[in-house]
């Protein structure tokens, strides 16, 4: 059995990242959350690096780091020539994916943890989630907001009601159960079987046509909801489970736990992925573990 975790760390250009979203801003300033994180990922860059390894190193499987290199570059022209609406975000986590797909080729089981991922102990992911049984995802379903209840300013491109409202329209429109969980693609654990199944890029070009369609509108949704569609890996990553019934394991607090705004990681964590990017308040934790 052939197992790797895997990360990587793009650092977009200022002038390609995407804060044009009025609603992507640190809470009380004027500041996109897009430039927080992209120095925060520059402070933090060599202990990010460092526990992965670590990490790695203690499970007995390979490790391997992606960065902005030459095949990243060659995508990214690939895909923004023939995507030319998409932004350099969108296109790094179709990229992530992507990479799921070439590991594939060598290993039978992979875990993915997005850079701001710190794994916390040791205990070994691959022994407590047996990847034969299904793909190992964390959802946010319950942060999505009621439709009645959604103002132009309670959500982003990126929240978890625009993405779940995205799916529903191109679940319908494929004559689909519209039922589906939203999933977070911050930490994912698969095994080569499940990865082939998902399907992820078979009918890709026509994927993106039908998002690129719905982004003006959709008969079953007011304008409200369909103004936050667009290109997410995560959306078009739901409608690919439901479409190819793709079976899934649900990920807990302990192998997921999105670190945001209570102030604290808790002992019996693993996976901390520290959206939030208080950094500082991550290694206290982790030194303490």
């Amino acid at each position: 059995m052939k197992r790797i975790i895997y990360s990587f760390y793009i650092d977009i250009p200022k002038d390609e990242l995407d804060i044009f979203d009025k609603n992507i801003l640190v809470a009380n300033k004027s500041v996109p959350i897009n430039y927080v994180t992209k120095d925060a990922f520059k402070e933090n860059y060599t202990k990010l690096v460092a526990c992965k390894k670590w990490y790695a190193k203690q499970l007995g499987v390979d490790f391997k780091m992606f960065e902005y290199d030459i095949d990243f570059i060659l995508y990214k022209e690939n895909m923004q020539r023939k995507y030319p609406y998409i932004t350099a975000y969108n296109v790094v986590n179709f990229y992530k994916i992507h990479l799921f797909y070439k590991l594939a080729e060598q290993y039978d089981e992979i875990l993915y943890l997005d850079f701001d991922v710190v794994p916390m102990h040791a205990d070994n992911f691959f022994e407590a989630w047996d990847l034969s049984k299904g793909i190992a995802i964390q959802h946010n379903t319950h942060k999505v907001i009621p439709m009645d209840a959604v103002t132009e300013r309670s959500q982003t491109i990126r929240s978890p009601t625009a993405k779940y409202y995205n799916a529903q329209a191109m679940l319908l429109d494929r004559e689909l159960n519209p039922k589906h969980q939203v999933v977070n693609t911050g930490i994912v654990g698969a095994s080569k079987e499940h990865i082939q199944k998902l399907k992820y890029f078979d009918n890709f070009d026509s994927d993106m046509t039908e998002m690129s369609r719905l982004t003006k509108g959709h008969d079953m949704y007011p304008k409200k909801i369909t103004d936050f569609f667009g290109w997410d890996n995560e959306t078009l990553f739901a409608v690919k489970i439901a479409e190819n019934d793709v079976p899934i394991q649900w990920l807990n607090q302990k192998w997921h736990y999105f670190f945001s705004d209570q102030g604290f990681v808790p002992k019996s964590v693993v996976l901390c992925h520290a959206i939030n990017k208080k950094f500082d308040v991550v290694w206290r934790a982790y030194n303490n573990a």
